[in-house]
């Protein structure tokens, strides 16, 4: 895996990516916002934005449960990378992005900014108009998508981010972040055994956490539905599938805590939401793309597929 230094596209060896054996994420770099009103300098209209998305990628992830959670499909377009991630990055299928004609996604990057040093992440979401990235951070897109296309959206969604549960949510999504979303790839990434045992303790810490705010609560902040529960949902659906084989995140599957489990399987029969999930897509990214980690590629077959099976969130009250 690569990064982008004044437009061109270098290799980056797999420890020089961390500091004292830590995984550290870089900052993305375009932080724009859509509004209703454009007074952004990026005004919501149907079929002007474009989303890059990775089926495996679970900060993709979040913006395309946004997107079907407030029925944009046909207000803002998608197109996916490859799963596998290797010498270029993402890329995309054999005859190139339809849109930029970008055969990978460091060519989009340099579309909008020829000078780009950084990495070339997915989500993107990009402008046609202006042909430029407006936001390459999931966190932001998510916001935006929540308030942003408000308009033009075909289902309604009350506010995922509500002025009055702020506070809830900016400490739900703090802890989740640093120790749980985060938290598996700085045990997937360490090349210290102390920094793989320290952020092992801090990721299962935090879902002892979890589980017992979810064993009094239906959601993370309350009876309430927000941003901070669709956050850790896509770090909580691939964990078994990949995240305690793959990065060592073996202390318990999620289907060993019992309101993360039925929480999980919740979440995942809202109504549009399995469309958004594919395991084997994702297992192929993270099994192939690793090989620092996973050398030989083999994909595991397992675990057995459980999500859609009955869950008990019924007995907690919901808003």
């Amino acid at each position: 895996m690569g990064i982008m230094e004044n437009g061109e596209w270098v290799d980056l060896d797999f420890a020089k990516r961390n500091r004292n054996g830590r995984y550290i994420r870089p900052q993305t770099q375009f932080r724009d916002t859509v509004t209703a009103d454009g007074s952004s300098g990026f005004q919501a209209e149907a079929g002007r934005y474009h989303l890059y998305a990775a089926h495996a990628c679970p900060w993709a992830h979040r913006t395309l449960i946004l997107r079907a959670l407030k029925g944009l499909e046909d207000v803002i377009s998608v197109g996916f990378v490859e799963p596998l991630m290797l010498d270029n990055g993402w890329e995309f299928a054999a005859d190139g992005d339809p849109l930029t004609g970008a055969n990978y996604m460091y060519h989009v990057y340099g579309k909008a900014k020829s000078d780009y040093s950084g990495r070339c992440s997915v989500p993107v979401l990009w402008d046609k108009e202006r042909e430029t990235i407006v936001c390459n951070e999931s966190a932001d897109i998510v916001r935006t998508l929540n308030t942003g296309f408000n308009d033009l959206a075909t289902r309604e969604v009350a506010d995922l981010y509500p002025e009055d549960l702020r506070p809830k949510i900016d400490a739900a999504n703090t802890l989740v972040y640093e120790n749980i979303n985060n938290g598996v790839y700085k045990c997937g990434f360490a090349t210290t055994q102390d920094a793989y045992e320290e952020n092992f303790d801090n990721l299962f810490r935090a879902l002892d956490t979890v589980e017992a705010t979810l064993s009094e609560n239906r959601y993370l902040c309350g009876p309430r539905l927000t941003e901070a529960d669709w956050r850790i949902f896509a770090t909580l659906v691939r964990f078994d599938a990949v995240y305690v084989g793959h990065f060592k995140c073996n202390r318990q599957r999620i289907a060993d805590f019992p309101n993360l489990s039925n929480y999980t399987r919740e979440l995942y029969q809202f109504p549009g939401i399995a469309e958004t999930v594919d395991i084997p897509k994702t297992k192929a990214h993270y099994y192939g793309s690793h090989l620092a980690i996973n050398p030989f590629g083999i994909i595991p077959t397992g675990p057995a597929f459980t999500l859609d099976q009955p869950h008990d969130r019924d007995r907690l009250p919901a808003a």
